[in-house]
């Protein structure tokens, strides 16, 4: 009987770097966003993620909690006034894209509700809890990963040279 490990990472982010946000729309500014933290593919024309992180920043100025229901009600209207398809917005969905946002950290659950995290500004949780904790744990993962790798596969030049030293 053979096993078959599986690789499931114990967190992942994706990063994409873009030109500096100039004369971008709101929405647009919030699909750079997106797009910049791996929440949407390149090309992707299924981008209702983008305008449920929109709808949970207007929140944010009245500190105001959404329930999924009312994301998607604001995210179909937001569809509608930019004359977007409503490709995505079924409830399902909705909430498969919270719950991808909730992975990031941006957005919190509170009981039944959503907010942004701690209705707290965009950079102090991109900082506290995404640069410092989320990106710096994978680095130092793969850190170890590098570390091992130079034990394993050491240079062999460097093995004579320690070798020739302590003799």
């Amino acid at each position: 009987m053979v096993i078959k490990s599986i690789d499931t990472p114990l967190s992942e982010i994706t990063l994409r770097r873009y030109e500096k946000p100039r004369n971008l729309s709101k929405r647009e500014l919030v699909r750079k966003l997106c797009l910049s933290l791996g929440l949407l593919q390149p090309g992707d024309s299924r981008d209702v993620v983008v305008d449920i992180l929109y709808v949970l920043l207007e929140a944010k100025k009245d500190e105001k909690m959404l329930s999924s229901e009312e994301i998607r009600d604001a995210v179909l209207e937001i569809r509608k006034s930019e004359l977007l398809d409503e490709n995505g917005t079924a409830a399902s969905n909705i909430r498969r894209q919270i719950k991808r946002l909730r992975d990031s950290v941006l957005v919190e659950k509170v009981k039944n509700d959503y907010r942004i995290t701690e209705f707290a500004e965009v950079k102090e949780t991109f900082d506290s809890k995404i640069e410092k904790f989320i990106i710096l744990n994978i680095i130092d993962r793969i850190k170890d990963y590098v570390d091992e790798i130079d034990i394993i596969f050491g240079n062999k030049k460097q093995d004579a040279e320690t070798n020739s030293s302590t003799q």
